[in-house]
C-alpha cells in the first residue's frame, strides 16, 4: 500500500523482503519497471505500475470508484436522463407491500418514489449519494437538502404490478431554495396518473438551522435545470398554490402520542418527510377511509422532527364539495352530493405543541369495484 503522506525523499533498496523499490524525488510520477516478491520458495514478476503522489492517488481512485459504482447503478435501474439532459425518466413495478387495503399503492408508496427518482436524478448528474443530491460546495460548507413544501396529486392508483414511469426535473425557487416537480405516468399507456410539485430549501447540518442557497451551489444545480420555466401544474389558482390555513384548536379528530421509530430517520439525521403524510392520515375518521381515496395532499414542513420527539395529529373537516349541475346552480342529485371532502391538518410536538407540519387533504368517493 502507499503511504498516507507524498513522499518528499530519496528511498534507498533495503532487503528484508527483497523487494527493490525505485526513487520517488520532488512528488514526481516515475515508473517501478520491474519488481520482484519472493514468496517461501517462489518468485515471480509483476508488470510495471505507476507510482504518483498519495493525494493524486486519492483522488483518481475515488473518482474511478464513483465511476465504477454509477455505471452499475445504471445497468441495473430502469431510468436515465431525457435527451436534452434537463429531466429524468424512471420506470418503477409496483411491489407487493406497496400497496394497501384497496389494492393499490398508497399515497406514501408515491411520495417514496418520488423521492427515489429525484435522488437518482441528482445522482445521474453528478451529485453525492451521501447527503440527498449535495454538490460539492454544499458538503464543504456542511449543508443539506431538506423539504419545505410537497403538493400530490393522484387521479389514479396503480395496482400490484402495475408500471409506472416518473418523469422529474428541478429549478431555482428565488433565494431561498429550489423546486421539483414530477409528471407520473401508467407506462402501458402514457396516461398521467399524478403530477407533484415540492419545494427545497438548505439547512446546515451542525446548526441545523436554514440558510440561503448561495451563488456557488445555485450555479452547480441551474445548469442541469430547464433554461425556460417548466410546471407541472402550469393551471393558473391550481390547489399547489393554495395556502393552508391553521386548524382551529380543539379539531375534531386526533391522535395522539405518535413515535418515530428508528426506521423513520433518514440520512439528514431527521425524520423523513414521507413519515409525515402517515402521521397525517393517522387522525383521518375511518368512515372517510372507508368510502373515500385521497385525491391530494399538501404538506408545509415548519420543524424538523426527531428519534425522541412525540407526535400529535389533529384534523378537522374543511368543507363538503356538493357538484351541481346547469348554468342555474341547481342542485345535483343525491347520489352526487358529498362525492369531495376536505380536511386540514396539524402535527404538533405532544410536550411543547410546538407545529411541525400542516396539511390539507382532499378526497373522492372510491370508484365502483370492478
Amino acid at each position: 500500500m502507499f503511504s498516507t503522506t507524498a513522499p518528499t525523499a530519496t528511498t534507498t533498496p533495503y532487503n528484508k523482503n527483497n523487494k527493490t523499490t525505485t526513487t520517488l524525488k520532488n512528488n514526481l510520477l516515475s515508473t517501478i519497471t520491474a519488481t520482484q516478491f519472493r514468496s517461501g520458495n517462489r518468485c515471480r514478476r509483476v508488470s510495471p505500475v505507476m507510482v504518483m503522489k498519495t493525494d493524486e492517488l486519492t483522488a483518481v481512485g475515488l473518482e474511478k470508484e464513483k465511476e465504477n459504482k454509477k455505471s452499475l447503478a445504471d445497468e441495473l435501474r430502469l431510468g436515465s436522463l431525457t435527451e436534452d439532459g434537463l429531466s429524468y425518466k424512471e420506470k418503477f413495478i409496483v411491489r407487493c407491500y406497496e400497496v394497501g387495503i384497496n389494492k393499490t399503492a398508497t399515497v406514501e408508496t408515491f411520495a417514496n418514489l418520488l423521492q427515489e427518482v429525484g435522488g437518482n436524478h441528482a445522482q445521474s448528474v453528478g451529485f453525492s449519494t451521501d447527503g440527498f443530491a449535495t454538490t460539492i460546495t454544499m458538503r464543504k460548507m456542511h449543508l443539506i437538502w431538506v423539504t419545505s413544501r410537497m403538493h400530490i396529486e393522484i387521479y389514479r392508483y396503480p395496482a400490484w404490478s402495475d408500471v409506472v414511469e416518473i418523469e422529474t426535473w428541478c429549478q431555482g425557487e428565488g433565494r431561498i431554495g429550489t423546486r421539483r416537480d414530477w409528471i407520473i405516468k401508467d407506462y402501458s399507456n402514457g396516461e398521467v396518473i399524478g403530477r407533484a410539485t415540492s419545494k427545497w430549501v438548505m439547512m446546515n447540518s451542525d446548526t441545523r438551522r436554514l440558510q440561503k442557497v448561495n451563488d456557488a451551489v445555485r450555479d452547480e444545480v441551474l445548469i442541469h435545470c430547464p433554461k425556460t420555466l417548466r410546471l407541472a401544474f402550469p393551471e393558473e389558482n391550481n390547489n399547489s398554490l393554495k395556502k393552508i390555513a391553521k386548524l382551529d384548536d380543539p379539531a375534531e379528530y386526533s391522535r395522539l402520542g405518535l413515535v418515530p421509530r428508528r426506521a423513520d430517520l433518514d440520512m439528514n439525521k431527521h425524520v423523513n418527510n414521507v413519515t409525515y403524510i402517515g402521521w397525517v392520515l393517522e387522525s383521518i375518521p375511518q368512515e372517510v377511509i372507508d368510502t373515500h381515496e385521497l385525491q391530494s395532499i399538501t404538506l408545509d414542513y415548519r420543524r424538523e422532527c426527531q428519534h425522541d420527539d412525540v407526535v400529535d395529529s389533529l384534523t378537522s373537516s374543511e368543507s363538503l364539495v356538493t357538484k351541481l349541475e346547469g348554468s342555474n346552480g341547481s342542485a345535483s342529485s343525491p347520489k352526487e352530493e358529498n362525492d369531495m371532502s376536505q380536511f386540514l391538518h396539524i402535527l404538533r410536538s405532544s410536550g411543547d405543541g410546538l407545529e411541525l407540519n400542516r396539511a390539507r387533504t382532499e378526497w373522492r368517493k372510491k370508484p365502483a369495484k370492478r
